[in-house]
């Protein structure tokens, strides 16, 4: 299931200002939740900066070199697979917005953004191997449904269905930087987000 945070994440690729802060209201999920193991191939270790700052130093590129054959490492993760998902969200003006800040200005750049396929940088799921396609709903169109053999218990059709703990967001203004969650639940293909300072979001 994407994350509150995740879908927070997808939108900000779209459009972000220090002047707004996406809150996410809901999630719909149209496909079933799949998950699948791979294995990939990456790097255990970076170039420190040091030795990168002294090669500048100097103007020469001696002896800086990461060989990936000696630092390769394989790593096991479980992806969710096949996914299709609606996003409800709203932003909220911040502190850093100035007295002339105006909501539909940024309301309507998103839109005009999000129509064209247009975004800051690639927005994710997770990792940047996992790249996001995105599309507006106009206002007036249907909000897309599961396919009918998709409405299942699986996406808690016929009873909700307990996804446990989940991460809602990650608190960068508390020392430590702690995570914050909640109780997810589906019901009919929807996950209703809590809002920011409701007692449902635990520390």
């Amino acid at each position: 299931m994407m994350t509150p945070s995740a879908a927070r994440g997808i939108l900000d690729a779209i459009h972000w200002k220090p002047a707004i802060r996406w809150v996410i209201d809901a999630i719909h999920v149209l496909k079933p939740v799949r998950f699948q193991s791979i294995r990939r191939n990456e790097v255990g270790s970076k170039i420190p900066a040091g030795t990168v700052r002294a090669a500048m130093n100097r103007g020469s590129l001696a002896g800086l070199a990461l060989k990936v054959e000696d630092s390769r490492q394989q790593r096991a993760a479980t992806v969710l697979v096949d996914v299709a998902y609606v996003i409800e969200a709203h932003f909220v003006l911040t502190d850093k917005a100035d007295g002339d800040e105006n909501e539909g200005k940024h309301l309507d750049i998103f839109n005009r953004r999000a129509e064209r396929g247009q975004c800051f940088h690639q927005p994710c799921l997770g990792t940047r191997e996992f790249a996001a396609a995105f599309s507006l709903i106009a206002p007036d169109a249907p909000m897309p449904a599961p396919e009918p053999e998709h409405r299942t218990d699986d996406l808690g059709f016929g009873r909700p269905r307990d996804l446990g703990l989940m991460l809602w967001d990650i608190d960068h203004q508390a020392a430590g930087r702690p995570s914050l969650f909640f109780r997810a639940r589906l019901d009919n293909g929807v996950m209703r987000v809590p809002r920011p300072g409701s007692p449902d979001i635990l520390r």
